[in-house]
């Protein structure tokens, strides 16, 4: 059981540990804030993974989705965007019998679709990660403390509203600005632990270190 409240948006763990209240004490969830969420990424094949998740994860929670990760996984061959571009309606039809995901046509189809979008966006970016990390605010378009008010006003920003009309003016679906600000968030493209979590101050020296790709 979580000790009380350190601030607000802030719990102390039992083992003492203070962090971002979202994870609960959920032991996954409180691992994947830990370990994954904000450290900065720049490899395509997660990148367009996480994308895929964050459209599955729309209308629900993420640690329902978190909890199938591996069963997507398995299901859309580890996410391998060209394995994934030319899945046809057998794959659609193997997924819809899938108890194991989340059984939704639309958003199956649409990881199709946007596995087919990615290869022409390699083609014309050369990554994904090339692309997608020319959004990443700049600092002075940052909050300058990121506390729980701050981070309840940014559902979307400037910055996730720009990527997802790129990605929809060239075809990519299940990606609307707060669904993308979910994927800068976890991707690294912003540091959106709070002050005080123990993770932000890591997670800003990884960004620190963290090399853009072009």
């Amino acid at each position: 059981m979580m000790e009380n409240a350190v601030a607000a948006g802030l719990i102390r763990r039992e083992d003492g540990v203070v962090s971002c209240w979202w994870p609960g004490a959920d032991p996954l969830y409180v691992d994947y804030h830990d370990r994954e969420w904000g450290r900065p990424v720049a490899d395509d094949r997660l990148l367009f993974e996480k994308l895929c998740l964050e459209g599955f994860q729309s209308g629900l929670s993420w640690i329902t989705i978190l909890r199938k990760r591996e069963n997507f996984r398995k299901a859309f061959a580890e996410f391998d965007i060209e394995t994934v571009a030319g899945f046809g309606e057998k794959d659609v039809a193997r997924l819809l019998g899938d108890a194991g995901i989340v059984r939704h046509r639309g958003k199956i189809e649409s990881v199709i679709n946007n596995a087919r979008r990615a290869l022409d966006l390699k083609a014309e970016a050369g990554s994904i990660a090339g692309f997608v990390w020319r959004f990443e605010p700049a600092p002075q378009d940052r909050p300058e403390t990121c506390d729980h008010a701050a981070l309840s006003k940014m559902a979307k920003t400037a910055e996730s509203t720009a990527l997802s009309k790129e990605l929809k003016r060239r075809g990519w679906s299940f990606v609307g600005p707060t669904t993308v600000y979910s994927f800068m968030q976890a991707m690294g493209l912003v540091n959106d632990h709070l002050e005080g979590c123990h993770c932000r101050e890591r997670v800003e020296e990884a960004r620190q270190r963290f090399a853009r790709p072009a």
